[in-house]
């Protein structure tokens, strides 16, 4: 003989907001559904499921961000308006998909246009509007440093970098990350299907003649909206009368064919009996809070059958707006993948400063983390060609078109690009390694997504000095001692021991200046004494730069001021031959396909502070870290 169904009891015990809010989630154990490969004209406002990793490099080629002339800074070192320096130029024009065939040499310039390669030789771009035609040259009346409106291969995205992070929330940025490196679909969490029914006699139909005593279901369509705002595939099935046989057959309906039910109205003494009772017989625990103190919101039920969450909101339209956000929207949204909503606006404080164009009003992307004094804004802009900034970016700044600069530690107002945008728990600043990336993988599998901001080891330290992040990724050598990381620490920092990586010089297969039968010193030697070998260089501030500066012992071969930042972009300069040699490290050689000279083995490692602000969150890392061992090895680190 079946038992019969426990009884539910109206109001037995009112729930304060938080244990309601307890019951819920213990009973329900919130997790996204599972995942699903969506093509990329249907991926907005869905969330990655696991990381998407970039194919290629983008650029793939190292290339132009303006109209003008393709130059060796050199050539202009003196040049002004008052003395433009005069350049022949060469008798070819790189425009967009045109390979270049002739080298820059010294006292010309190539006509380049913008998002054209830079042929070899040349080492920066000086816009055509500092330029006047001179005969069969052009005249210069402004310098230009090396690197000026360049963008360097792969130094918005390296092939192998990580470019969705799993639960990463897929906007237009997104879309123009994923086609960037051209990939036509991600995979996502699949959107939970949530049925939403409208019960009560007194209801009709938007659209529909209205009844004598009846009210229009407004709930119904709003609650739709919200869910949809909130990630979910949402279906109004309808308005279903109070009748107990017509409420029993439309709610097990809905509860076999959705993740989740929804109900509007019903929830207080009388018609509530019919709701209840219908609830209890989909399936176990049941109801987990009927009555919470909120006001509005008071007859709010929410129970959980069988895994799957079954809500009955109040009926009033405010109420149910207010319980719906409050206290179902946060669970919904954990199973649609999505991280918690936040407000459109924020103020923070600039990390850097922010020069702007005077004339014109600016907008900068700035990502955000969490400073000693409130938020912090750190600028993450690349040029008008990167993708990259625009997902790592929270929002932006409006630069006034009066105003030439922004000054570090200046109060701004950051229009935000979601309304379910919040700095992570963790933020990363330093030097990058796409070991890194392992380690993160294994965070974001746990629910959590560190901010993540690359500026080289010496701009990680300070800016976890001034307190602006959590962990500080360095790989620095202190000459005196031979020893890495420790003696660059303040007081009160810690190092968490990272993992160990090969730095050595890279060239292409069959050159005779360096291959495996010389040692790096001697390939170093062979290079510097070929005044035809162009090297690649390194950002400054960089491990990898003060690296190569103490090989080099203060010399300054051609190439040097070039400064791409990151191994992935020095690498691509040499298989591609805009380069010769430089130096990263050996899985990114590998990957290219490049000989490779070990030069040091070097420690990344992390430094911290020992008193953190999150210890919890560094705990969490520090776990990471050490299950990461494994891929790490795969990747060739050596973990200590």
């Amino acid at each position: 003989m079946t038992p019969a169904a426990p009884q539910q009891t109206q109001f037995l015990r009112v729930l304060s907001r938080d244990e309601a809010e307890a019951a819920f989630h213990a009973a329900l154990r919130p997790q996204p559904l599972g995942a699903e490969d969506v093509p990329l004209d249907a991926l907005a406002g869905r969330v990655i499921a696991r990381d998407v990793e970039a194919p290629v490099d983008a650029p793939p080629f190292d290339r132009s961000l303006v109209d003008g002339f393709a130059v060796r800074a050199a050539d202009l070192i003196h040049a002004s308006g008052a003395e433009p320096c005069r350049l022949a130029l060469n008798p070819e024009t790189i425009a967009c998909g045109t390979p270049p065939a002739l080298t820059v040499a010294p006292g010309t310039a190539t006509p380049i246009a913008t998002g054209g390669p830079m042929p070899r030789g040349a080492d920066a771009v000086v816009m055509i509007e500092h330029t006047d035609p001179e005969g069969a040259g052009i005249s210069v009346s402004r310098a230009v440093v090396p690197g000026a409106h360049v963008g360097f291969a792969g130094s918005d995205i390296a092939r192998g970098q990580v470019v969705l992070r799993q639960g990463a929330l897929v906007g237009a940025r997104e879309v123009a990350m994923l086609a960037a490196v051209g990939l036509d679909r991600a995979p996502v969490w699949r959107r939970p299907r949530v049925a939403v029914l409208s019960t009560g006699d007194e209801l009709a139909a938007p659209g529909q003649p209205l009844p004598p005593a009846a009210v229009y279901d407004s709930n119904g369509p709003v609650i739709v909206a919200a869910l949809r705002e909130n990630g979910c595939a949402a279906a109004h099935l309808g308005i279903v009368p109070d009748d107990r046989s017509a409420l029993e057959a439309a709610l097990r309906g809905a509860f076999d064919t959705h993740d989740a039910v929804i109900l509007s109205g019903g929830t207080s003494k009388g018609a509530g009996d019919l709701t209840t009772e219908a609830i209890g017989g989909l399936g176990l625990p049941g109801i987990v809070a009927h009555g919470v103190a909120l006001k509005p919101g008071k007859p709010l039920c929410l129970a959980v059958c069988d895994g799957k969450p079954v809500v009955v909101l109040p009926g009033f339209p405010t109420s149910a707006m207010f319980t719906f956000h409050e206290l179902v929207a946060p669970a919904l949204r954990i199973m649609a993948g999505l991280p918690p909503r936040s407000e459109a606006r924020v103020t923070a404080e600039l990390s850097l400063p922010l020069p702007s164009e005077m004339g014109r009003t600016e907008f900068a992307m700035v990502a955000l983390t969490e400073g000693t004094q409130g938020l912090v804004a750190h600028p993450v802009g690349k040029g008008s060609g990167a993708v990259t900034a625009f997902a790592q970016a929270d929002g932006f700044v409006t630069v006034p078109a009066l105003t030439d600069s922004l000054a570090p530690g200046t109060r701004t107002e950051v229009t935000l690009f979601g309304t379910g945008i919040a700095p992570p728990p963790l933020a990363i600043i330093g030097s990058h390694c796409i070991g890194l990336d392992a380690v993160l993988g294994r965070m974001a599998g746990q629910g959590a997504l560190p901010r993540v901001l690359a500026s080289g080891s010496q701009g990680g330290l300070a800016a976890l000095a001034r307190g602006e992040c959590d962990i500080a990724p360095i790989h620095l050598l202190d000459p005196a001692t031979g020893t890495y990381n420790a003696p660059f620490l303040a007081q009160g920092m810690r190092l968490i021991p990272g993992w160990r990586r090969m730095q050595g010089i890279v060239f292409r297969p069959g050159d005779p200046r360096a291959d495996d039968r010389r040692s790096a010193a001697e390939a170093l030697a062979a290079l510097l004494a070929d005044p035809e070998a162009l090297m690649v260089s390194r950002n400054p501030g960089s491990g990898t730069r003060a690296l190569l500066d103490q090989m080099l012992g203060g010399a300054r071969p051609p190439g040097y001021w070039s400064q791409p930042a990151s191994h992935n972009a020095v690498a691509a300069a040499v298989a591609q031959g805009r380069a010769d040699w430089g130096m990263a490290i050996r899985p990114v050689a590998e990957a290219m396909g490049l000989g490779f000279l070990p030069v040091a083995d070097e420690h990344y490692d992390f430094a911290v502070w020992q008193e953190p602000r999150d210890p919890a969150a560094i705990t969490a890392f520090e776990a990471a870290l050490a299950g990461s061992g494994d891929r790490l090895r795969k990747m060739g680190f050596a973990p200590v």
